[in-house]
């Protein structure tokens, strides 16, 4: 399953998100770290010095999807300042020739 604008894929599927138990808000393309690790937490009795394998894979994923997003964004307001810079510009009133 792709995911429109993303570089990565969605690797759990939604049967396996359900059955996890994932939360809307965290079904994403990470959602396939997101299941071991709250498996690993339960097991655990969420100790903060345990999982931490997991966790570091999961919030490394996060990260990159941010950043892959940030980036994106970035992107749109480059050419969006393009766009209106092109429109600014327009017909000159004066031709450079003029002021030579």
């Amino acid at each position: 399953m792709d995911v429109e604008g993303s570089s990565k894929k969605m690797i759990a599927t939604q049967e396996e998100m359900v059955e996890a138990k994932v939360p809307l808000a965290y079904r994403d393309q990470c959602a396939h770290l997101l299941i071991p690790l709250n498996k690993c937490r339960v097991a655990e009795f969420y100790l903060p010095w345990k999982c931490e394998n997991e966790r570091h894979t999961y919030e490394k994923c996060e990260y990159e999807l941010v950043m892959e997003r940030m980036l994106k964004m970035q992107k749109l307001r480059e050419e969006e300042a393009k766009l209106k810079q092109a429109k600014k510009q327009g017909i000159p009133l004066i031709p450079n020739t003029a002021n030579a």
